[in-house]
């Protein structure tokens, strides 16, 4: 596992406390030329109140959460480490999700460490236009939380931070189950007044494939300098 890994930063010492098959999932840079593909099922899919759907539904065109809910849903989740053309290490999260028959939604996103900031930046959907800031942190059992802050809202020369009344804070919960052999995560999207807009629980097992080079299908279409 590659020191330039962007958890490993961010973590510092606390990434040795993660669960081992945690490390291994979160612990890779370019360096390494491997990638992580995950597959199993969201248990659950929830969208909140009716005024949300067509929030969403503007954030699926971008691949931004989607307005559908259900259960036992088959889903893929692609990691994959490369340089940006900014020459910032990159790990790809992108979700793919088969709602039903012919319809399949996903949900984009980037993440790099800024130097400056010593932080993580995450950068949502296909254009890189809401670039959303994290902090990772470990807990006593060695799972993963992961809990975004402050957004930024990036379109050629605007940018500003994102008003939270109109967003939501995401917060990602992530663990290994040894019994069971099994990756487990658990995503609420929630906003201070509104409540839960988005939510997911699932679990999956993951592979490690040898790669040369980022599949072009997981990158964005558009990449954003600033943090």
């Amino acid at each position: 596992m590659s020191s330039s890994a962007i958890f490993r930063k961010a973590l510092g010492a606390d990434f040795e406390r993660l669960h081992p098959e945690l490390q291994k999932r979160f612990g890779f840079s370019s360096e390494d030329r491997v990638g992580c593909v995950g597959r199993g099922t969201m248990l659950e899919l929830k969208r909140g109140a009716w005024w949300t759907v067509p929030f969403l539904r503007l954030g699926a065109a971008r691949h931004i959460m989607f307005p559908e809910s259900g259960t036992n849903v088959a889903f893929t989740i692609e990691n994959y480490a490369y340089v940006d053309t900014y020459g910032r290490e990159t790990l790809t999260f992108v979700r793919t999700f088969e709602i039903r028959p012919h319809r399949r939604r996903r949900f984009d996103a980037t993440m790099i460490f800024d130097d400056v900031s010593q932080r993580i930046v995450d950068y949502l959907g296909t254009h890189q236009h809401l670039a959303v800031t994290i902090e990772p942190t470990v807990l006593p059992d060695g799972s993963l939380r992961i809990r975004g802050t402050d957004q930024h809202f990036y379109e050629g020369i605007v940018g500003f931070r994102f008003p939270m009344t109109f967003s939501g804070y995401a917060d990602l919960h992530e663990g290994y189950d040894d019994e069971r052999g099994v990756f487990t995560i658990h995503v609420v999207v929630s906003n201070h007044r509104f409540g839960t807009l988005f939510e997911y629980r699932g679990e999956f097992t993951c592979e490690f494939p040898d790669v040369d080079v980022a599949p072009s299908a997981v990158k964005p279409l558009r990449e954003e300098s600033r943090t």
